[in-house]
């Protein structure tokens, strides 16, 4: 294998598909990069077994091959580089040589033969999504996923598509996002599978505001095509909760209030929560909200907004965290927040968007 490659377009690929490598790995390949020349052009790929990515970039080729080459070592090697232009070549003996005039190294690869390959989608129905508005699904949902190991379901993001409907639901047990779409064409396809986290990461990273993604699924296996990036990933077996059932009627008991300044507020009250102590207080009157925060042998903090307003008087706790969250990631400037009594969860809704929740005890 020969090839003349830009090193920004190398530095740009191994760094899209190096994210999915562990250092802990019991199979020394994994550590490894696939390289593979293509008619249209040098493919890059690195898996974990289960979530493979791969990146096509143009390059010159002179000889056709591949080879795949450690991943810490080669992603330094080419991040030093000197030149703009880099050649690389493979010996018969896995020898690859990194070059250009003046500086030349050479590291030793091993056979693609034994790296594992990424089951194909042939013959697959093709969901296409649009990329802008699948990333702000996202962006509204991936914070919710539940961390903990022992509710595996919970550990990625359920997708539903019904016709033309995309729905995205996660939760932690404490809260609960549900995000749904139209999608720009109809599909025949009914779809029902939990995406792990590690690949949500990895779609967030590599998701364009604009174009179109190629959704393939496949026997536990799904691909999400980008274009030049390809994510293939394991789903998680499983039965997700009946979210349905969470989501409580539209209540009128609702505060309005300015996201930004909410958000503010929330993140001041927050710099005095401890782990034993998180729970922030919301003091809700006519058309005013009051935040407070008190920490025994930390302090206190107070802050009043100006909302709209004109139920009942009510306190309620709230980790700040689960409010952070969901106001760092909407983009409306005023948010309405339905709250029904001190005991009950305290729900945003927008057109398309869910996000429910539960109180936390005020100590």
């Amino acid at each position: 294998m020969k090839f003349k490659v830009k090193k920004n377009d190398l530095t740009g690929a191994i760094q899209t598909v190096q994210n999915v490598i562990t250092s802990k790995s019991a199979l020394p390949i994994l550590s490894n990069i696939l390289i593979e020349t293509q008619s249209n052009g040098l493919r890059l790929t690195a898996t974990d077994l289960d979530i493979g990515i791969t990146c096509l970039i143009p390059v010159d080729i002179q000889e056709p091959g591949a080879i795949t080459v450690p991943a810490k070592r080669f992603s330094d090697i080419i991040k030093e580089f000197p030149s703009d232009l880099v050649n690389i070549t493979t010996k018969k003996n896995n020898q690859v040589t990194i070059e250009s005039d003046l500086c030349q190294f050479k590291i030793m690869g091993l056979v693609k033969e034994e790296f594992p390959k990424l089951p194909e989608f042939k013959d697959k129905k093709v969901i296409k999504v649009d990329q802008g508005v699948f990333k702000q699904m996202l962006s509204l949902t991936a914070f919710a996923v539940s961390l903990d190991e022992t509710r595996y379901v919970l550990n990625g993001i359920l997708f539903k598509i019904n016709k033309n409907i995309l729905t995205l639901v996660s939760t932690d047990g404490k809260r609960l996002a549900v995000a749904e779409r139209k999608l720009s064409s109809e599909s025949d396809a009914e779809i029902n599978m939990i995406v792990p986290l590690k690949t949500i990461q990895e779609l967030n990273r590599n998701l364009q505001e604009e174009g179109e993604l190629s959704l393939v699924v496949s026997n536990n296996q799904a691909l999400f095509d980008l274009g030049s990036v390809g994510i293939v990933s394991r789903l998680i077996e499983g039965e997700f909760p009946d979210y349905k059932q969470v989501v409580p009627p539209v209540s009128d008991n609702k505060v309005k209030i300015a996201r930004n300044q909410f958000l503010l507020a929330i993140r001041r009250a927050a710099l005095l929560a401890t782990p034993d102590y998180q729970a922030v207080k919301l003091e809700v009157f006519k058309n005013k909200l009051v935040v407070s925060k008190s920490t025994p042998d930390i302090g206190e903090f107070h802050e009043e907004l100006a909302v709209e307003y004109s139920g009942k008087e009510m306190v309620i706790g709230f980790n700040p965290v689960y409010l952070t969250d969901i106001l760092k990631n909407l983009s409306i400037e005023t948010v309405s927040l339905e709250l029904v009594d001190g005991e009950k969860p305290g729900v945003i809704r927008i057109s398309g968007y869910v996000y429910i929740v539960l109180p936390m005890r005020l100590s």
